[in-house]
């Protein structure tokens, strides 16, 4: 794809004719061009300039593969005043690079540290802050109360009870969960959430930055417990030819009675017939005790580029796009959380469940995909869901994985 056809072409012309912002003015670059995030940035931007009208905002809106395509080019040879990006390891790349600017100064001046406390470690590389983040979304279970209220379940805490839920479910013909992994994506969400509670949130960035190799035996033993699942038989059958969606209807039909899922899957269970009583949310049970809970949770960021022209006001609009006011009027237009914990709580249940976890956790995963770099995380994807389908075949997928890792992170 070259660079002229990725832009959309507000954006390309920004990209030719030079983004240099002028006295009182800011460059905004985002890939917010699909109807519900453009409306978001729009009452963003309104917003902050009835509260700045010395500040003018340029806003280039890229469509997201173009944007994905030009943002190199764009923080190295004309860099706007704030860029959208990604938390975490995918936002790694340009800080080393030298392209993102340190604003550990906007998250003190403005007791960030404490209201964005969640997302501070995805956000922080070499006792820094790199950028502010707004929203994120969580991962968790999303069970069939009635089914569990049936079979005489509580929603597992830990692991033993996990086990022995499913156990019950499984004597009652229902399968334990259902999953759909024909896209590959929904395996590492498991993948993610045993390491995390294996292992912990530090060994996890460790491992998907390519620090731990594959065949250590930490890693093993994530797999190890993941069989502990795969064996006894709890997930739903043939779900290798099958994507995400295709597994609700035995959610609806009471055929499996739990789903590992982002919060974008709730719509399409009560789209297919299930009610919000019937519908609970739980947080991925501990594994190993002591271990910080740690979550999925795919955060948006924007960042000031390095060769920034106007620094000054782009922290103003870092600090205005954190707080809390900001943060809850994007989100409730979302349909997301917002990061800061001192934001109106949703009204949405799974929402507010969401974040309520999300506030409190140790520290947040973006997901496999984003976290490990694209080579990495398909050869990922591709082993997990190969385990799920043939576990006995572990050893050779992690020797495989291995050899990956060792090419990808040279």
């Amino acid at each position: 794809m070259t660079l002229t056809k990725a832009l959309s072409g507000l954006a390309l012309s920004a990209f030719l004719m030079g983004t240099a912002a002028f006295a009182g003015e800011i460059v905004i670059n985002s890939d917010h061009s699909d109807p519900t995030p453009k409306k978001a940035m729009e009452e963003l931007i309104a917003d902050f300039q009835v509260k700045y009208p010395d500040i003018t905002v340029k806003w280039n809106n890229f469509d997201h593969e173009g944007y994905k395509a030009a943002i190199r080019n764009f923080l190295t040879a004309d860099p706007p005043d704030v860029a959208a990006w990604y938390a975490g390891n995918r936002m790694e790349p340009f800080v080393k690079a030298g392209l993102f600017e340190d604003v550990s100064d906007v998250w003190a001046a403005n007791g960030l540290d404490d209201q964005l406390k969640s997302a501070a470690s995805s956000m922080t590389i070499d006792g820094k802050k790199w950028g502010v983040p707004y929203t994120y979304y969580q991962w968790g279970i999303y069970y069939r109360k009635d089914l569990f209220e049936q079979n005489g379940i509580t929603a597992p805490k830990n692991w033993a009870e996990l086990l022995a839920a499913c156990e019950k479910l499984k004597a009652a013909g229902i399968a334990p969960f259902a999953i759909g992994t024909k896209a590959l994506w929904p395996t590492a969400g498991w993948f993610d959430y045993l390491d995390l509670r294996v292992n912990g949130y530090e060994f996890h960035m460790d491992l998907t930055a390519g620090k731990i190799p594959y065949t250590d035996p930490r890693v093993k033993a994530v797999f190890e417990k993941w069989a502990e699942l795969v064996k006894p038989g709890y997930f739903i059958e043939n779900h290798a030819a099958i994507d995400w969606q295709d597994a609700i209807p035995q959610m609806v039909q009471g055929k499996a009675a739990m789903y590992l899922m982002g919060n974008f899957a709730v719509a399409t269970m009560k789209d297919g017939g299930l009610t919000e009583d019937q519908i609970g949310f739980m947080q991925f049970p501990e594994i190993t005790a002591g271990i910080p809970m740690s979550e999925d949770a795919p955060t948006d960021t924007f960042h000031i580029p390095a060769g920034a022209k106007n620094k000054e006001d782009a922290k103003t609009f870092l600090a205005y796009l954190a707080s809390p006011e900001a943060q809850a009027k994007m989100n409730a237009t979302l349909g997301q959380l917002p990061v800061n914990n001192q934001a109106a709580k949703p009204t949405d249940k799974f929402l507010e469940a969401g974040f309520t976890m999300l506030s409190n956790a140790h520290a947040l995963a973006q997901f496999y995909d984003r976290d490990a770099p694209a080579e990495m995380a398909k050869a990922g994807m591709e082993g997990f869901q190969e385990f799920m389908v043939k576990p006995d075949d572990l050893d050779r997928i992690l020797e495989r994985l291995e050899k990956t890792r060792a090419k990808v992170y040279k």
